[in-house]
């Protein structure tokens, strides 16, 4: 059943609207302004791509791991089941939710580090700018504009989901000021629900894929005291299972953990805001979604295991090297031979700094994983990548 929408929960009915007026004649089916939004978002080049871009393992091998694609579905699972209970607009979250990670470059953070040393002269590279950047600017699916024209609401989320934006960066400060995106305020409370729905994504599936790669074993998991509860009480409800078995268990158990908390923890701190609308919520101090403290201690400390055994580990640091090296290369060798680049980027070549090298850094995050090491092998020569790169 679903719960009423609260009064504080974003109302399509009264979006803000779009950069470009779009006429009644074009409408497809019963759908409100946030559906669509969703919508466009699945049937964007940029995502489909994400189900070749690094999530924690670059390039894998395996089937198995997850990749940036599977990462937003399933943080639009946590999402929806967290708006849901909260009686939030479903739709704007789970479009935010599946719309967060678009502006990822190939090898995840360790691409954005060497996009951003490489443009270091020329305003750098976000990720978060340029989501907003890819789908205000480089989606082509409309005849009389560029982007999808994605509503005001679900450009305000993308922007700021993890909270207002003193010092926007050049990509991200273009976008508003196209389409003014009040960055200084807080953003819905749909786009706050997005934000932790991500973290507790990566967290606990982060876990699932680290096991599975065998960079993580479950004795080192033990030693996060959460995660050894959690562990004690699963093998108590599934006793005499092997407890290779029960790995989803656990992750799911702790994934349940965190949303019930966040629920409990955001209902606690609306009723003692009095928040009444929208504006109520973006005219806060702070952020309404959020662990109890509690929870937010135990986060932390499985957040500082999983750096310092997993994200940290050195086979993830020597992939993370190669990645590096593999899009440094790629902008050199376009920034010296331009010709390389297919015939439409070349076309569109800005002549003069910085938007030359902010083109080709376009090109380049668009790309996935496996196109960018092809493109490398094509433009700059081989590369000897390590087994399950």
């Amino acid at each position: 059943m679903m719960v009423p929408v609260a009064p504080w929960a974003s109302d399509p009915a009264r979006t803000r609207g779009r950069l470009h007026v779009e006429q009644n004649s074009t409408v497809r089916g019963p759908r409100d302004a946030f559906q669509r939004d969703r919508d466009r978002i699945i049937h964007s080049i940029s995502f489909r791509r994400l189900r070749h871009k690094t999530q924690v393992f670059m390039a894998p091998d395996g089937d198995h791991f997850r990749v940036r694609m599977t990462h937003s579905l399933e943080v639009a699972q946590i999402g929806r089941t967290i708006a849901r209970a909260l009686g939030l607009n479903e739709d704007l979250t789970e479009a935010l939710c599946l719309a967060h990670d678009i502006g990822h470059p190939p090898f995840g953070h360790a691409g954005e580090a060497a996009l951003k040393q490489a443009l270091q002269g020329q305003g750098g590279f976000d990720h978060n700018g340029h989501t907003l950047r890819a789908l205000m600017e480089m989606e082509r699916s409309y005849p009389h504009w560029n982007g999808l024209n994605l509503t005001w609401e679900t450009l305000e989320g993308l922007a700021k989901h993890n909270g207002p934006v003193r010092n926007p960066g050049w990509a991200l400060a273009q976008a508003d000021a196209a389409f003014a995106l009040d960055l200084g305020r807080w953003p819905s409370i749909e786009a706050q629900v997005a934000a932790i729905a991500d973290d507790i994504a990566y967290d606990n599936h982060d876990i699932d894929d680290g096991l599975r790669a065998g960079l993580l074993t479950r004795d080192q998991l033990f030693d996060v005291p959460m995660v050894a509860a959690i562990w004690a009480d699963v093998r108590r409800r599934f006793a005499g299972i092997e407890p290779r078995r029960l790995i989803g268990e656990l992750v799911r158990t702790q994934i349940g953990a965190m949303v019930s908390d966040v629920i409990a923890e955001t209902r606690r701190r609306i009723d003692e805001s009095a928040v009444a609308s929208v504006d109520d919520v973006r005219a806060m101090d702070g952020c309404l979604v959020g662990f109890s403290e509690a929870m937010r201690e135990q986060e932390r400390t499985l957040k500082r295991f999983m750096y310092a055994e997993l994200y940290h580990h050195p086979r993830q640091i020597e992939a993370a090297s190669i990645a590096q090296g593999i899009v440094a290369g790629l902008i050199t060798a376009y920034r010296q031979d331009d010709t390389a680049m297919p015939a439409d980027w070349q076309i569109r070549l800005p002549a003069d700094e910085p938007d030359r090298s902010r083109h080709i850094a376009d090109f380049i995050a668009g790309m996935t994983d496996r196109y960018a090491i092809a493109r490398y092998r094509e433009v700059v020569g081989p590369i000897d990548l390590p087994e399950g790169f």
